[in-house]
Parts: structure tokens; C-alpha cells; sequence
């Protein structure tokens, strides 16, 4: 279905072509053209031909103006629209009483139909510059793809309209095909592209359990999804309406644009009031005082104040989809520029939420790998999470992971086995004090040293294990909530932007300052119960702070929506989402970075965009006026029109915004 966009564009094409063949017999038959490049053409009846000609001009390519003008003056909301209707419309009445002979002077025929051509050219330029500004969004509503191959209850495949997809619909997506809308993996598995959704430009691995969005791309297996949300309910759609509200909504530069823009449509009918009468009191010829007006009011139409600011929101906007940054309230996103302070939560924000192994450290002659494996050879019968983590550490490390005999658990403190012929133990500190596992041969002063590290990287907020056999401490493992590598990234580049860092948790002081430490966030609040956050919030912001608020949980709801910029990391729950005025939909906290560069550009576009919607007047409107008349220089109307529109396609230009602009 094309949209109403499109049809205005082809309606103002189709408006200025028509009109622009009509004016090029216009301009032969015109007396003043005629006089100018010295020819003559008389045709029977050409005193006829020629109003007629420009009746139809005024009539069909002026009729947008016309009915802007009356949609304007009904909202009481004078305008561009306001503007050139009321100037054609003046000019055009006066060359019809002229060319009628109830008045004196020259008509305008020529003047307005050249006027109503290039302003019908500068409405199709920009109109198509700005549906091309929300490109970016429109795409995405084409990533679905029109039909799917269906699962029935039976195992046989029939295809079938996209939709008409329901819940729990079970779909098969073979490689290389589109993934029709947000579902769960019940079988197979395959690298998932998200890049034209999130932004996120590595394919995902994804298997059966695993989540998908709809619109993202199948690369290589074939997987059944079972579908979890449709139409208005799937991410894709929420993306949409949510990038729309955003666009729709005002900004406080779009308010002063609008009040610029009124006060310059007043401006325009004053001046160009003034101006008509002060020449007409020279005794100057009415024809020549009448189109002093028009050239005024045309050349001050405020159509580029209009396009200013919706334009740059348009594009921005759009960017920040292409980024994964869903933009919910405006006013908010406007506020990240100015602020000072970005307060992290900790857990599942700047950490990953899991428990894994952040350290080895040897005490005896066995290496970091040697450590690992060994342990890794006994958590791996264990059903502990720090189990899970040491096994998964020494996975990641492509260990070899032994067997193990006699495997033994020692509820509440560890578990025993032998190991390549060792008997080793893996678990608390608690082992080296009074515990019978260790033999007479085994040494106090190592033990001592031994508990002395332990002291010290349990101060850091790490969880300590021990790795021991019978007669020594051979090494510790420490585990830690891991600090996601973005985040280092993150808070480095956000103290470039001379942005204070702090952090907010529930954790004890140790944890957050070790977190913090990794990270160089300079204010940490820690051991914060979930409805206390807010209020630190709010004292930062009673030190006259300006607060961007980071988070992903429910404990988070409160404090994102007390902040000046609330942010939600998108993997988060959706009380939190709800709350925030930006979600970060890759999870990642890089991307807080792109949030503060897009509002800064986009103020700095919007003022730019303003100066040239605004500043030019400063010089066309005396010069419309005619204030250098007596050094021969006159600007007749479609000069002006030209001038008017040329400010405004410099905006629309300037409005645009690329990726590689950050």
C-alpha cells in the first residue's frame, strides 16, 4: 500500500510539472519577456490566452497553498501556507483587474506563475527529503518476510501468510530466510543476524531455548521456532510505534520553532503591509509597490523555521533504531546533553549477573591452567553455581578436564577426590582451620601465607576457593560477579566526555569497590536497599546534578524514573523498560555513550538549522523591500521563492545525519 507520504510527493510532482508547461507559454506571450530578450509572438486572442493560462497556473499548481492557507487560518495557526496563498492570490487578483482594465499598471502573470512553480519545486524537494528521513524506520516494517512454512500437529510443512501467524504457531526458518516473529527455539540451532533490529553487527548463536526476534536472519541451520508474539505484541512492531511517538512528540526547540514561525508570518503581513504603503506614498507605480509585497512576503515564508527541528528529530531518531537505542520520551533524550552525572547499577548493568572465575593465583608449583583443570576435574560432579563457573572457566580455556575416582562432597565446605593420582580437595577457606582432611606433614606457615591472600581478596569482594592436596595449599581460585568488557569501554569514554561516573548497589562496599576500582567510577553507593535508590538519585541532583540513570531491574523502576535520563539496559525486565526514557536494546553500556553524542548532535543541528531558517531574513527581507532600489537592485518575486526555498532544502540538507557522524 503506498503511503500518504508518497502520494503528497507524487501530487506535487505532478502539480509543479503541469504548471511548469503551462508557465513556458506564459513567459512567451509576457510583454515584459518579450521586451527583455527582444522578439515578438502575437497570437489571435492572446489577451485571454494569457490570463487564462495564468488562472489555470494560480488555480491547479497554487491549490496545496490555497487549502494549507485555509487549514491554518481555522487552527488560527498563520503560516507559510498563510504566506503564499495570500501573496499569489493578492498578485494574481490585481494582474486579473489590470488585464480586465479596471485598474492601471502591469499584471503579474509571469511573476506568480514562476513564483507557484518553484515553490511547488521546493515543497517536492523537500518532502522527499524528509520521507527520507524516516527511511531507516520504514524499513523495518519490510523485514518480515510474506509467507512462512508452518509445523502442523502432524509434522507436515504448509506455508502460510505471515499474517495470519498466531501464538504458539510452530514455524520452520531454513538458512538464509527471515525469521517471521519473535518466538522461542524448540529445535535446532544457528548464527542469528540481528544487525538491521539492534545494530549488533556479529551474528548471535542461538539454540533451542533461546529467544529470537522476528525480522532478524536465519545464517546457516535450520530451526523451529515456536512463535511467542504477533503484530503489535513482537519487538519489531513495539521498535516502530515507539520510534513514531518519539518523532511525534514536541520538543522545547520545536515550541520555539513554532512560535518563530508565527511571529515571522506576522512579521511577513506587516511588512508586507509597510511596505506596500511606504511605496505607494513615494508615488511609486502600484505595480511596482504590489510587487515589493509579494517579493516580502514570499521570501519571509517560514517554511524552513517548520522543517527545522522535525526533520533532525526525524533523523536522529532514525539513527538511533540503526544503534539499538529505542528513543521513548524526547524531552528526556534532549536532557542527556546537558547532564553530569551517569550512575550505573551494578548487577546486570556493569556486571554480567553471573558468577564467574576472575582470578588464579598459584601457591606452590603448579601453573594457572594446572589449577584450573585439576579443580575443574571435581566442581564438574558438583551441583553448586561455583562449580558451574570453575568448569565453564576451564572450558573457555580449551582444558583438558581429568577423570576423577572416589569423588566425595563435604556439605558445607568442599569436595574431595583423587585427581591424576592426587588427592585433592576444592572449596572454603573454612578447610584451613581445624579441619581433619589435611595430614601431619602439612605446613603452617604456608597456611598462614595462604590465609593472609585469602583475607586480602576477600576484601576486594571476591569469593575465595581453595585447591589443596593432603599436605599443601597448591592455590586459589577467586569468583566474582564478572565485569562485562563494555563496561570498561563505557566508563573510559564517558570521563573523555567529562561526565562523573558512579555506581549504585546492593552489594557490600567490598564488592562495589572492587567493581568500581576495575572501572575508575569515582562515587559508589553500596548496600542500597531496591527503594532507597531514588533517593540517591535525588542527592545528586539537590548538588545541582544533572542525572543519567543506567539499570536493567525491577529495583531500578523507581531511580530510572527519578533520574533526568533514565536508561534501560534492553535485556532487562520490562518494569524497567516501561520506566526509562531509553532502552538500550543490545545490553549493551557502550552504547549510553551513543545517547549523550545523538542529543548533543542532534541540539547542535537543531540550532544550526534554525540559523539558517531564521538568520537569512536579516538580510532578504530589506532587500525584498527594496532598500537598494536606488543602486538598481530589485529582487522580483520568483527570485525571492527561490531564495526561500533554497533555505529551506540548506535545511532539510543539513538535517541529515549518518552513522559515521559518531
Amino acid at each position: 500500500m503506498i503511503g500518504k507520504g508518497h502520494i503528497m510527493i507524487a501530487d506535487f510532482k505532478k502539480r509543479f510539472f503541469i504548471s511548469l508547461i503551462a508557465t513556458i507559454p506564459i513567459l512567451v506571450l509576457s510583454p515584459t519577456i518579450q521586451s527583455i530578450f527582444a522578439f515578438t509572438i502575437i497570437i489571435p486572442g492572446s489577451i485571454f490566452v494569457l490570463p487564462s493560462l495564468a488562472t489555470f497556473v494560480y488555480a491547479y499548481g497554487g491549490w496545496p497553498f490555497i487549502k494549507g492557507c485555509i487549514t491554518e487560518l481555522k487552527q488560527k495557526k498563520a503560516g507559510m501556507m498563510t504566506l503564499v496563498a495570500m501573496a499569489t492570490t493578492t498578485a494574481h487578483s490585481y494582474s486579473i483587474l489590470v488585464a480586465l482594465n479596471i485598474f492601471p499598471g502591469k499584471p503579474f502573470f509571469w511573476e506568480v506563475a514562476t513564483l507557484i512553480d518553484i515553490m511547488l519545486l521546493g515543497h517536492w524537494i523537500e518532502m522527499k527529503t524528509t520521507l527520507g528521513a524516516s527511511k531507516a524506520v520504514e524499513q523495518l516494517a519490510h523485514l518480515l518476510p510474506s509467507t512462512v512454512s508452518v509445523v502442523m500437529p502432524d509434522g507436515s510443512i504448509t506455508q502460510k501468510e505471515h499474517l495470519s501467524l498466531t501464538k504458539n504457531d510452530r514455524v520452520l526458518v531454513k538458512p538464509g530466510e527471515k525469521i517471521p516473529a519473535d518466538g522461542t527455539i524448540i529445535e535446532g540451532h544457528s548464527d542469528v543476524n540481528t544487525a538491521a533490529l539492534t545494530g549488533e553487527s556479529k551474528p548471535i548463536f542461538k539454540g533451542k531455548g533461546d529467544h529470537v526476534i522476528g525480522g532478524s536472519t536465519n545464517q546457516n541451520g535450520s530451526l523451529v521456532i515456536q512463535i511467542t508474539g504477533v503484530g503489535k505484541e513482537s519487538y519489531l512492531q513495539k521498535v516502530i510505534e515507539l520510534v513514531k511517538s518519539a518523532s511525534a512528540s514536541k520538543s522545547h526547540a520545536q515550541t520555539i520553532a513554532d512560535k518563530a514561525a508565527f511571529a515571522l508570518t506576522i512579521t511577513a503581513l506587516t511588512t508586507g503591509g509597510i511596505t506596500l504603503t511606504i511605496w505607494l506614498l513615494a508615488q511609486s507605480s502600484v505595480h511596482f509597490a504590489v510587487e515589493r509585497m509579494v517579493t516580502v512576503m514570499v521570501i519571509t515564508c517560514p517554511h524552513a523555521l517548520g522543517l527545522a527541528i522535525p526533520l533532525v528529530i526525524s533523523n536522529i531518531t532514525a539513527i538511533a533504531a540503526q544503534y539499538g537505542l529505542i528513543i521513548k520520551n524526547r524531552k528526556a533524550f534532549e536532557r542527556a546533553r546537558n547532564s553530569h552525572v551517569v550512575v550505573f547499577d551494578k548487577t546486570g548493568t556493569l556486571t554480567t549477573g553471573k558468577f564467574g572465575v576472575t582470578k588464579i593465583v598459584p601457591l606452590s608449583d603448579w601453573s594457572n591452567n594446572k589449577l584450573l583443570r585439576k579443580a575443574a576435574a571435581l566442581e564438574q560432579r558438583s551441583e553448586h553455581t561455583i562449580g558451574s563457573a570453575i568448569v565453564k572457566a576451564a572450558q573457555k580455556e580449551n582444558l583438558t578436564i581429568p577423570h576423577v575416582a572416589n569423588f566425595k562432597a563435604i556439605p558445607g565446605i568442599g569436595v574431595i577426590g583423587f585427581v591424576e593420582e592426587n588427592e585433592l580437595f576444592v572449596g572454603t577457606p573454612d578447610i584451613i582451620s581445624g579441619h581433619s582432611l589435611f595430614t601431619t606433614n602439612f605446613s603452617v606457615d604456608k597456611a598462614s601465607h595462604a590465609q593472609k591472600e585469602i583475607e586480602r581478596l576477600m576484601a576486594q569482594g571476591r569469593t575465595v576457593i581453595v585447591v589443596a592436596t593432603k599436605t599443601e595449599i597448591k592455590g586459589l581460585l577467586t569468583l566474582s560477579d564478572i565485569v562485562r568488557k563494555e563496561s570498561k569501554e563505557a566508563c573510559e569514554s564517558l570521563k573523555k566526555l567529562k561526565f562523573e561516573l558512579a555506581m549504585i548497589t546492593g552489594d557490600n562496599l567490598d564488592v562495589a569497590n572492587n567493581v568500581a576500582e576495575q572501572l575508575g567510577i569515582t562515587h559508589v553507593f553500596a548496600k542500597v536497599m531496591p527503594d532507597k535508590k531514588a533517593d540517591k538519585i535525588k542527592e545528586l541532583q539537590a548538588q545541582g546534578r544533572s542525572v543519567i540513570m543506567v539499570g536493567d531491574g525491577i529495583n531500578d523502576a523507581p531511580a530510572l524514573a527519578q533520574a533526568d535520563v533514565g536508561v534501560a539496559i534492553g535485556s532487562g525486565t520490562e518494569i524497567a523498560a516501561e520506566t526509562a526514557d531509553v532502552i538500550l536494546v543490545k545490553n549493551d553500556p557502550r552504547d549510553v555513550v551513543h545517547v549523550i553524542k545523538l542529543s548533543r548532535l542532534m541540539y547542535k543541528k537543531m540550532i544550526q538549522n534554525l540559523g539558517w531558517a531564521t538568520g537569512y531574513n536579516i538580510f532578504a527581507i530589506p532587500l525584498a523591500a527594496g532598500v537598494l532600489y536606488q543602486y538598481g537592485i530589485v529582487l522580483p518575486p520568483a527570485l525571492g521563492a527561490l531564495i526561500m526555498s533554497a533555505s529551506t532544502i540548506i535545511v532539510a540538507v543539513n538535517s541529515r545525519v549518518e552513522k559515521k557522524s559518531l
